[in-house]
């Protein structure tokens, strides 16, 4: 079942379908006339963020980019959502993780009734896009906290929830621009022609909310980038002070087992028959082992 409202002086109205009863959507496009290509863009769950209009039936589809509320492999990811300006009928297509907006949107109706069609239109993409950021800063605030345990100490797993929130921020730098790139084709299109003055000005404060939006989620991306080279950094110069340990470790290792293989030999040497012969061996080693650490800590300075 779909929702259908009236606002404007019942001059307008506003209809919400859920995505999943497929069905009822195409039977809902072909009573308004709708071409059956815009019915995929609305079931697809990858669709990108575009405007298209189709100049025969004076239909205006708008696909914008909502923040879905659920993180999905830890992370959070965009879902698009589907509107349609057809016969002074707004239609929207909801799915179960777009279907906060229909709240969203019947809240601002009824303490708007009178807005006109666009005007809905355009303050439901500005309601999207304000809905991005209370997940923006939940993130600055879990890269926070993340960065102090990742100082405390450097485990896999908090290098995880640092992937996690990088997976996260580039959905949202993606879904911002597209966004973006949609409110500025509006601008350009011959439909914008036709808008009223207050009509206009909502759509330009979409247009900033957008911008703002961009702004601010590619600052978070390029601080966690920031954030993650520098722990790689961290991590390979770990790896490297583990090796030359090793490296050295190893070098020193081979004085006592060059000396004691040297007097192992069979076949006559010196102290073969001295009775603390194996006490000089030892001291031998000890002398050039101590010669060697020497150097080698000279070299690594």
């Amino acid at each position: 079942m779909y929702t259908k409202e009236v606002f404007n002086n019942q001059m307008s109205s506003w209809i919400n379908i859920d995505a999943e009863n497929t069905e009822e959507l195409k039977n809902l496009y072909r009573d308004y006339g709708v071409d059956s290509e815009f019915v995929d863009y609305s079931l697809d769950r990858n669709e990108r963020a575009h405007l298209d209009y189709d100049k025969a039936t004076d239909v205006l589809l708008l696909i914008f980019n909502a923040p879905n509320r659920r993180k999905i492999d830890n992370h959070y990811e965009t879902v698009p959502m589907t509107f349609l300006v057809v016969n002074r009928t707004l239609i929207t297509v909801t799915n179960q993780h777009s279907k906060y907006v229909y709240f969203e949107i019947k809240n601002y109706l009824d303490k708007q009734p009178n807005s006109s069609l666009f005007e809905v239109l355009f303050n439901s993409l500005f309601i999207i896009s304000d809905q991005y950021f209370p997940f923006v800063e939940g993130m600055d605030r879990d890269r926070k906290r993340i960065s102090q345990l990742l100082r405390e100490k450097t485990t896999k797993q908090n290098l995880l929830l640092l992937s996690d929130l990088e997976t996260g921020i580039v959905y949202f730098v993606t879904a911002s621009r597209q966004n973006v790139l949609l409110v500025q084709q509006i601008k350009s299109h011959g439909i914008y022609r036709r808008l009223s003055d207050s009509e206009k000005e909502s759509l330009d404060d979409v247009l900033v909310e957008a911008q703002q939006l961009v702004e601010m989620t590619q600052l978070s991306s390029q601080i966690l980038q920031q954030l993650s080279g520098t722990y790689n950094n961290v991590l390979n110069n770990n790896l490297n002070d583990t090796m030359r340990i090793l490296t050295v470790l190893s070098v020193l290792l081979t004085i006592p087992t060059i000396v004691s293989g040297f007097f192992g030999m069979n076949m006559p040497l010196p102290l073969e028959h001295d009775a603390f012969g194996w006490v000089i061996t030892i001291i031998v080693s000890l002398i050039l082992w101590f010669a060697l650490s020497g150097i080698l800590r000279r070299l690594m300075k």
